[in-house]
């Protein structure tokens, strides 16, 4: 008896000794999310968030212009004592939490607006003509500094490296791309973005693993004919009938030449030509975008697009020539969520949120983010946030809409899940 109670006591003492580590690390980093987000909802900090978010409305700049946004940033992290390096990819910031040192992990927020006049009337509309955060890149901005803010606070817990990546010119400018070739991010482990999005409420995330936003391309075509008058067409070649035939033809790239279970897009969106009712002009221009899944539809999207315009012009005796912008930018790759960062953030999410509160089964979309290019070189993972309005009398409007209004009860969140899922990666590197 007394021999059989000394091994159960061993036994005991070593479990306890051996399990002691592993829950005092979790317990601490679960009850260190959920300070998190108490702390984003206080008024000190709450209150701040909203006049930053508030500010970068007011000044929306496009790509690469982000040169105010950028100094309000700067400005900002000066005053919470947090270390930067600027410029990098023209306009972006690159901000350091922590001990400076190995591991690193990255956040990520865009920060360019979109030419959109805004059409929302209230005391914060944009005084810029023309140019609209439409896209809701102000948020964005807005929580990553809120992290930053709580972060700073709990910088002598961080067991390793937070980097807060504001980028330039997300929306088709390559921006993440550029902060890569700067190398900026060469010693970080994983990376963490999200996005705002209308139609769920506020207090609510969504994601997948594996692909979740599709690849992007744009292509634009010049179809050359020969003008001459309307009522002679056989002394003209009528680049209009051309490229009514390009269209129709590149419509049956996806019904015809696509996987039915790899879903792609092929859109021509504007098409210009001509601007008299009686003379057959000399070209027309259409244009668009294509999107895929996979790199591989991507490409194969890319090289039918042109065979297509060029050779339906052929049909009619044009002239067509391609452009794909690759002197601007190159496409986006499809966002492919890392599987190991998928249940990561999901023992976050659902721990600062609440497991109800945690759609893990997101379907995948078709609209493009450049927050790919990161995930093709680290290990990355990009979510939505709500930011739904809780009145039934309020509208829905989405992105990219001149009436898109963003609910700023939902500022908090983003913070606290961008401070959370950093902190407790790197901790969960430590064990």
């Amino acid at each position: 008896m007394s021999s059989f109670k000394t091994w159960f006591n061993l036994f005991t003492i070593f479990y306890v000794l051996a399990a002691t580590p592993i829950f005092s690390l979790t317990d601490s980093s679960n009850q260190l999310s959920t300070n998190f987000l108490e702390i984003a909802k206080k008024p000190e900090v709450f209150d701040w968030m909203v006049k930053i978010r508030r500010k970068i409305h007011e000044n929306p700049e496009l790509g690469y212009e982000e040169f105010e946004t950028s100094k309000l940033i700067r400005e900002e992290l000066d005053k919470l004592g947090i270390p930067y390096k600027y410029p990098v990819a023209v306009t972006g910031v690159i901000g350091f939490i922590g001990t400076g040192k190995s591991p690193f992990v990255a956040l990520r927020a865009d920060m360019d607006a979109l030419p959109v006049q805004e059409m929302v009337e209230w005391e914060h509309k944009s005084k810029v003509p023309g140019k609209m955060h439409a896209c809701g890149h102000d948020a964005h901005v807005t929580m990553l500094l809120g992290a930053a803010n709580i972060l700073k606070q709990h910088e002598k817990e961080i067991q390793g490296t937070v980097v807060l990546v504001f980028q330039p010119a997300e929306e088709g400018g390559g921006g993440a791309k550029k902060i890569l070739d700067a190398g900026a991010l060469e010693n970080v482990t994983a990376i963490f973005g999200l996005h705002v999005v209308p139609l769920i409420p506020v207090g609510t995330a969504a994601s997948r693993s594996g692909p979740l936003t599709a690849g992007s391309g744009f292509f634009e075509a010049k179809i050359s004919g020969k003008g001459g008058h309307a009522a002679i067409p056989q002394l003209s070649i009528d680049p209009i009938l051309a490229a009514s035939n390009v269209i129709i033809s590149l419509q049956h790239l996806v019904s015809r030449e696509a996987d039915p279970l790899d879903p792609r897009v092929v859109t021509v969106s504007k098409i210009q030509g001509g601007d008299a009712f009686n003379v057959i002009p000399d070209y027309a221009t259409i244009g668009g975008t294509y999107r895929g899944f996979t790199n591989k539809s991507m490409d194969q999207l890319k090289l039918r697009i042109k065979q297509v315009i060029i050779g339906q012009a052929a049909v009619q005796r044009c002239n067509a020539t391609v452009n794909f912008f690759e002197n601007v930018g190159p496409a986006n790759p499809p966002t492919v969520n890392n599987g190991d960062l998928h249940k990561h953030f999901q023992n976050v999410a659902e721990n600062v949120l609440g497991v109800n509160n945690v759609n893990l089964n997101m379907p995948p979309f078709m609209v493009a983010e450049d927050f790919a290019f990161y995930q093709e070189v680290i290990p990355g993972y990009f979510f939505t946030l709500g930011m739904k309005y809780a009145s039934p009398n309020e509208p829905f409007q989405s992105l990219h809409s001149p009436y898109l209004r963003i609910n700023e009860d939902g500022l908090p969140y983003g913070a606290a899940l961008h401070a959370s899922l950093a902190t407790s990666y790197l901790i969960k590197l430590q064990q």
